[in-house]
């Protein structure tokens, strides 16, 4: 990336802004993004943004200074430098060590909305429209979207050291309404990662998202009032691991447990859930949706263990929160845009797999549920209080499948939750590439995963 600047004035005026700190950089960015939403029958809108920026931070003990601006000048950036430098008034501490450089790409530094051209995307998404509506009579409404975006992080730090990371990411969703008999359903599916469309808009993959969509609008078309009331519960593979990433992944981020906001603090070492769970973030897997090369710090993104055969081993950190729990940054300090703060949050978020066939977990169910699919949930960071929507489940009984269930939402307590996984499947899956996780007003994007989870007693919410 060509800064507009001029790099040597910025290394002074940061070094002069941060002496006397523990830590601080300055974040340069430039985006490009696009989104194509063809809905009822035509292209309902087509976007293209272009965007630059840089935030100035100076980190001391507690504190932190921060300034941004869209202007990248020189003069832009002494004033960021003024302002976030008043964090340090009265401080006196030891500038941090910058994190080593690496030359490791986990993606290509390419620009997905390079190509294919404008009318090729509009007339793709048309085709996915007129396969899906040909597909099955019952079909009434079809919504499918694309979106691309290029964003190019340039890191500075006092020493003179400079990161760069070029983060390309795609994603394709379908979205299908049916009717039988004056009842309408909905079912939906998407994919995407860090690569060009194309991996996404060959037939067979986005035929697949149809098929995937029609399946589920069909089932639920099926469906019937959920039953309510504590019961065993066995979660599908891949996507279902958002339970995991809500009700677990939070609470074992770095600042909440500095603070002691989190029901995991200060238990590092102690049995947290039954054994044969191992809970791992991992941001350095190839392509991935939440994967990052460097994070927007600077530091290395890596595979952290965070809960081992049900002991909690780790947690995920930023630089400060790091240096003030006396431990070692491990590549989660993320931020939204250079508008906003960096902060530990997860990157690829999963558990590892065991040895039990699914099909026999499912079979094990007295009365319970069969959860394939999730849609959005809320969690308690203090409390481990979680609530998600199922978007896919099936009623079974004696270890027989039976209908499916409409509104069926899954209530309990992460913790507890994990301490009730009796078995582990054999399938281990990641998610499609859909996720995008929310944090103190910033959005990011995530991964999951999971293989299927018997969980022996979870609340079920429904009709009774």
């Amino acid at each position: 990336m060509t800064l507009p600047f001029n790099l040597d004035h910025a290394r002074t005026t940061l070094s002069d802004a941060v002496t006397g700190a523990d830590d601080g950089e300055l974040y340069v960015e430039q985006t490009r993004s696009e989104s194509f939403v063809f809905d009822d029958g035509r292209l309902k809108s087509a976007a293209f943004d272009t965007g630059q920026g840089f935030g100035l931070r100076v980190v001391a003990g507690e504190a932190t200074g921060y300034a941004h601006g869209s202007e990248m000048t020189d003069d832009a950036i002494k004033r960021a430098a003024k302002t976030a430098s008043a964090a340090k008034e009265g401080y006196s501490g030891t500038l941090a060590e910058s994190p080593r450089p690496i030359n490791r790409r986990l993606y290509d530094p390419i620009d997905p909305t390079d190509e294919p051209d404008f009318l090729s995307k509009s007339n793709l998404l048309a085709e996915i429209d007129a396969y899906a509506r040909a597909r099955d009579p019952r079909v009434v409404q079809v919504s499918c979207s694309m979106a691309g975006s290029h964003k190019h992080v340039t890191i500075l730090r006092p020493d003179g050291a400079l990161f760069e990371d070029v983060r390309p990411l795609v994603r394709v969703n379908v979205s299908i309404t049916m009717e039988s008999e004056g009842r309408r359903e909905t079912g939906s599916a998407g994919a995407g990662g860090r690569a060009a469309y194309e991996e996404w808009i060959q037939p067979d993959r986005w035929k697949g998202l149809v098929e995937r969509a029609l399946k589920k609008a069909e089932t639920n078309l099926e469906s019937v009032p959920a039953p309510a009331g504590e019961m065993e519960v066995v979660l599908g593979p891949g996507w279902p691991a958002v339970l995991l990433h809500e009700a677990v992944g939070h609470g074992l981020e770095g600042d909440f447990n500095r603070k002691g906001a989190s029901v995991y603090s200060g238990k590092i070492g102690e049995q947290v859930a039954a054994k044969g769970v191992t809970v791992i973030d991992d941001g350095t897997i190839e392509r991935r949706r939440g994967s990052l090369s460097v994070d927007d710090e600077g530091t290395e993104t890596q595979k952290t263990v965070l809960i081992e055969d049900g002991k909690l081993v780790g947690y995920m950190q930023d630089r400060q929160n790091a240096r003030l729990m006396g431990m070692k940054a491990t590549g989660n300090g993320r931020r939204e845009s250079y508008a906003a703060l960096p902060m530990p949050r997860m990157t690829n978020t999963y558990m590892t797999g065991g040895q039990d066939d699914p099909e026999e977990m499912v079979k094990s169910i007295k009365r319970g549920i069969w959860a394939v699919d999730f849609g959005g949930g809320q969690v308690d960071i203090t409390s481990g209080n979680f609530v998600f929507q199922c978007t896919e489940a099936y009623m079974v009984e004696n270890g027989k499948i039976g209908a499916p269930v409409k509104n069926a939402t899954l209530i309990g307590h992460g913790p507890t939750a994990l301490t009730r996984v009796s078995m582990i499947g054999n399938d281990f899956a990641m998610d499609d590439g859909v996720g995008t996780c929310g944090k103190a007003g910033q959005s990011v994007p995530v991964g999951v995963g999971q293989p299927s989870l018997k969980i022996d007693a979870i609340t079920v919410g429904g009709a009774g």
